[in-house]
């Protein structure tokens, strides 16, 4: 069982980051800022997918005709990305959005800063501190060397700082690194020092094989130590992928359980079916499915009812043909072209 972290509970359009709610996760349009209708549908893929919070960048005064046709498309948080021009912010706002990330640091100067918490107050906005390793200040860079862990926590907290300044706390914060590393030790400490939610994420993590790795070790290391309110895996692929992504890593740690959990192994010597096609098979079979159970599929009865008896359900080759058990006990066999038909079957009765 997971101990989650306590943080300040903030407060996103219908649902809520930290303070013990589940974990949201995010994703990010990457159609051009232009392209409204092309980023309108990528919206509708993400959220028809799950995903839980939507981001698009905000690159300048005509991208703000964004915000109204997305929020009439899909009924997701969304959260305007703001660099340098804090008009841009004050222009989200106003249009509808449902949160702003900023890095306080790049928007000019303490009125300006205070302009955004001011409208951010008046309509109930919470502020995405985003800080990476890319971002950092020319003195924090001076007196570190390097972006290290504790240069970004410092950043963050001073960005933090500002806003709070002005009398605004609704705030999440982010850490981002490319090394997985760095990004774990400056959650971990952020974690120390501060008490709000924080948006886990490898930055620029690559495309999706490597991408999906090294988000996998950074923010689910961080997940089953407590840390983290809502995720982002950023991929160089079709956003939707990184939804996927994120939702496996949450089953991965236990803290998704809304859905099975299938387990499979991977084949050896003794494996007389096409175990990894069934496997894929069984997997697409559960896509949709939302009942909290462990599906097991395995290569034979060495690892079938034995290694597998805590499956609520599961299937376990043979010689052309397999079993399927329940919780360890062989309910009866199968032939190898209906195991998957009859292993339905059976998670339609659970």
């Amino acid at each position: 069982m997971i101990k989650r972290r306590e943080t300040k509970k903030i407060k996103l359009k219908d649902t809520f980051i930290g303070g013990g709610s589940p974990v949201l996760v995010q994703s990010m349009l990457n159609i051009p800022a232009a392209d409204i209708n092309g980023s309108v549908e990528q919206a509708k893929e993400l959220a028809a997918a799950g995903c839980q919070v939507i981001r698009f960048a905000i690159p300048n005064e005509e991208a703000l005709n964004l915000i109204e046709p997305i929020k009439k498309a899909v009924d997701v948080p969304l959260v305007a990305d703001i660099h340098f021009d804090y008009k841009l912010a004050l222009g989200a706002a106003e249009r509808g959005i449902d949160k702003i990330r900023i890095n306080p640091g790049n928007i000019g100067s303490e009125d300006r800063v205070k302009a955004v918490a001011d409208i951010c107050r008046l309509k109930g906005l919470p502020i995405r501190i985003g800080v990476n390793s890319g971002s950092l200040e020319k003195e924090i860079l001076a007196k570190y060397g390097s972006p290290t862990p504790e240069a970004m926590v410092e950043s963050a907290l001073y960005h933090a700082s500002l806003l709070e300044k002005f009398d605004f706390d609704d705030i999440v914060i982010s850490i981002k690194s490319s090394d997985v590393n760095t990004m774990i030790e400056a959650y971990e400490l952020a974690s120390e020092k501060c008490s709000y939610p924080l948006h886990l994420g490898v930055t620029e993590a690559g495309t999706e094989r490597m991408g999906i790795i090294k988000s996998s070790i950074g923010i689910g290391s961080l997940l089953s130590k407590g840390i983290g309110d809502t995720i982002r895996v950023s991929l160089s692929d079709r956003p939707v992928k990184e939804v996927f992504a994120a939702f496996d890593i949450l089953k991965a740690v236990g803290l998704k359980k809304d859905c099975p959990y299938l387990i499979s192994c991977p084949t050896c010597g003794r494996t007389k079916i096409d175990l990894i096609g069934l496997a894929k098979q069984v997997e697409e079979k559960l896509k949709d499915c939302k009942k909290p159970i462990k599906v097991a599929v395995m290569g034979c009865i060495v690892n079938g009812p034995g290694e597998a008896k805590e499956a609520d359900i599961g299937i376990a080759g043979g010689d052309g043909n397999g079993l399927i058990f329940k919780k360890g006990e062989i309910l009866r066999k199968v032939p190898e072209d209906k195991l998957l038909e009859e292993l339905m079957k059976e998670i339609d009765k659970l």
